[in-house]
């Protein structure tokens, strides 16, 4: 098939998915038990962790041939997850019409943590997700992110520790 077929593929199994698909695929269930784990994470750092779970790519991505990596820092943008006081906010993006796994972290930690580190977790993510366990494998990636925000910003004991962004999944 030439490039133009694989584009009109791609772009039907995009349209294909909603966030019926999204919300299906953890649970309302898994979206509370996610919500709760970042919840409980961020009182023990000063890290801020979104989960963004989108089922397919807006058209004008697309038609531009757009990856999942550049969709996530756009939505690290928009969800505000690089307005944090440390630069230690992290974005778990999940692509679920490409099967795609991206984490943004901001400059603070990603100064601190390899490139090889990130990858390592998306691989056990995808894993999980391979087997259908999409709330276990986000549960899992939320508790290695809280491990490596506790290592290098840890909360600090009596002083104020604002959330600085919903803790929600965002459904998309």
């Amino acid at each position: 098939m030439d490039a133009s077929g694989n584009r009109w593929l791609r772009f039907v199994r995009h349209r294909w998915h909603d966030v019926r698909d999204a919300r299906r695929a953890v649970g309302d269930a898994g979206l509370q038990a996610l919500r709760q784990r970042v919840v409980e994470s961020e009182r023990a750092h000063t890290g801020e962790i979104r989960i963004c779970i989108e089922a397919g790519l807006p058209a004008s991505y697309l038609w531009r041939r757009a990856r999942a990596r550049e969709r996530a820092v756009t939505l690290f943008g928009k969800l505000r997850v690089w307005d944090t006081h440390d630069n230690n906010g992290v974005l778990i993006y999940l692509l679920m019409a490409d099967h795609r796994i991206e984490i943004v972290a901001d400059r603070g930690l990603n100064a601190r943590v390899p490139q090889a580190d990130w990858d390592a977790l998306a691989g056990r993510m995808a894993t999980a997700f391979r087997d259908g366990r999409f709330a276990d494998g986000l549960a899992a990636a939320v508790d290695e992110v809280h491990a490596l925000l506790v290592a290098h910003f840890p909360a600090t004991p009596g002083a104020a520790n604002v959330n600085e962004l919903p803790d929600a999944v965002v459904l998309l």
